[in-house]
């Protein structure tokens, strides 16, 4: 009988490319644009990415397309999200027993705290044009830069997981 292990480095070598996307637009307006230029149709997914860590809980919006006939999955997701905490004071002093809020920032990608958006596209095939796609997303009106991302430079590359 043989077996067959499944190691790391099998994971590891998925293929998929990373693009980063700075831009004020919203993300369904962002997606919108991009299926204008691309001949992809991004949707809203049902299934949101939840992120949790010290600060709290959030969930990141997705949109998603499947490409079958190439065999592409393109998701075009949310970066950062504002959590609003609150914590309440039990000291005798001025502010005692008051409430006070404060909001801190979830990220997917926590080394890339400045982008906006990425999308993965997950495909087999090594003779992708990723330049020609980021410049077609470049030319979008609010969008500021858009660019390549290796993926050695990912460190929590398991956030990627979806």
């Amino acid at each position: 009988m043989i077996v067959h292990k499944i190691g790391f480095d099998d994971i590891e070598k998925a293929i998929y490319y990373l693009i980063a996307i700075h831009t004020s637009l919203e993300d369904y307006r962002l997606a919108y644009f991009i299926n204008q230029i691309l001949p992809i149709n991004l949707k809203k997914s049902e299934s949101c990415i939840q992120i949790k860590n010290k600060e709290g809980e959030t969930r990141l919006s997705r949109f998603e397309y499947e490409d079958e006939t190439k065999s592409i999955m393109w998701n075009l997701i949310q970066n950062k999200s504002t959590v609003i905490n609150t914590s309440s004071r039990n000291n005798l002093d001025l502010f005692a027993n008051s409430n006070s809020k404060f909001s801190s920032k979830i990220y997917l990608l926590p080394e890339f705290k400045k982008v906006d958006y990425f999308l993965k596209i997950d495909n087999d095939d090594d003779n992708m044009d990723i330049k020609s796609i980021a410049n077609l997303i470049n030319k979008i009106d609010s969008v500021t830069i858009v660019y390549n991302i290796e993926l050695e430079t990912i460190k929590s590359k398991n956030n990627l997981i979806f």
